[in-house]
C-alpha cells in the first residue's frame, strides 16, 4: 500500500513505522490516523514481520492531534452522524495498534502530545530521548482524554499518577516517565530509533511463537475489562465538542492565550 503521511519500511522481519507528514511537527490530521490504522492492518497480515518500531520524522514524535485540519474542524462542527463517524478514526488506530502481533516499540524524541501519548502507550514498548517528554493537553482545550487512553495509562502509571498527568496537563520529562513506568529506557537525544532497534535484535533473537503467546496473553489478561470500561469513549469526547468550554479552548489555543473557561 502507498501513504502520503507516513512510511513503511521493511528490514526483513523487522519493520519501521515513521510519521511523516508535510509538516515539521508529525500533528496527526484524520488522514494520518486512517494511515495509521490500515498500516497496522497491513502489518497484521504480513506474518514475516515480528517487530515493529514505530517513530516521528525530524527531531519530535508528534505534536498532537492538527486542530487546523478541516476533516478535524467538520468532526468536530458536522451533523451528529458525521461527527461520530469521523470522531472513531483515533480510537480505531490506537486499538489497531494494540491488537497487533508483532511487538511494537514506540521511539520518541523532542514530544510527545495528547494524541501521539495515546499512540505510543498503545505499544508495547517506549524508548525516549532524554530531553523529550509526554503532555496531555486535552483538558486545557475543554475535551475529555479519549481514544480509549485513559485504561492504557492507568495500566501503565496507575490511577493517581493518571489523574495528574490528565487534570494538571503539565509536560512528564524522559526521567520522570522512565521512573513513573511510562517508558522502559532514556537514551541521549537522536538514539530513540537506534536503542529501539537493539531491542528490536534481542526479539528477533527469540522464538517467535511463544514470544506472540506471551505478548498476547499479557495484553489479553491486562485489559480484559477495558472495553467495557470506555464504550462511551468517544461520545464523552462528542459531548465536549459541544461544550462553550471545548470553543472557548480552541480560540485560546489557537490565538496562544490563556483559555477562559466558565465550566459551561
Amino acid at each position: 500500500m502507498g501513504y502520503d503521511d507516513l512510511t513503511l519500511e521493511r528490514q526483513g522481519p523487522l519493520a519501521t513505522v515513521l510519521l511523516n507528514p508535510p509538516d515539521s511537527l508529525n500533528t496527526l490530521s484524520l488522514g494520518l490516523l486512517r494511515e495509521l490504522r490500515d498500516v497496522a492492518w497491513e502489518i497484521q497480515k504480513d506474518h514475516e514481520i515480528r517487530v515493529v518500531i514505530l517513530t516521528g520524522a525530524g527531531e519530535v514524535f508528534s505534536a498532537g492531534l492538527n486542530l487546523k485540519d478541516p476533516e478535524i474542524q467538520r468532526a468536530m462542527t458536522g451533523g451528529l452522524a458525521e461527527r461520530r463517524e469521523r470522531v472513531i478514526l483515533g480510537p480505531q488506530a490506537c486499538q489497531a495498534w494494540e491488537d497487533l502481533r508483532p511487538v511494537t516499540i514506540a521511539a520518541i524524541e523532542g514530544f510527545c502530545i495528547g494524541g501521539g501519548v495515546s499512540l505510543v502507550i498503545s505499544c508495547d514498548f517506549r524508548i525516549m530521548g532524554q530531553s523529550a517528554y509526554m503532555r496531555i493537553p486535552e483538558i486545557d482545550l475543554g475535551l475529555n482524554y479519549s481514544w480509549g487512553s485513559i485504561p492504557r495509562l492507568l495500566h501503565l502509571v496507575g490511577p493517581a499518577k493518571t489523574k495528574e498527568m490528565v487534570i494538571l496537563t503539565e509536560k512528564v520529562d524522559a526521567e520522570k516517565c522512565l521512573r513513573w513506568g511510562l517508558c522502559e529506557e532514556t537514551v541521549p537525544d537522536g538514539k530513540a530509533v537506534e536503542a529501539a532497534q537493539a531491542m528490536a535484535r534481542k526479539i528477533l533473537k527469540k522464538p517467535s511463537i511463544p514470544v506472540e503467546m506471551t505478548k498476547r496473553a499479557v495484553t489479553n489478561i491486562s485489559t480484559a475489562l477495558d472495553r467495557a470500561g470506555i464504550h462511551m469513549d468517544g461520545d464523552q469526547f462528542l459531548l465536549t465538542t459541544y461544550s462553550e468550554d471545548c470553543v472557548e479552548g480552541k480560540r485560546a489555543f489557537l490565538e496562544k492565550r490563556p483559555p477562559r473557561f466558565k465550566g459551561s
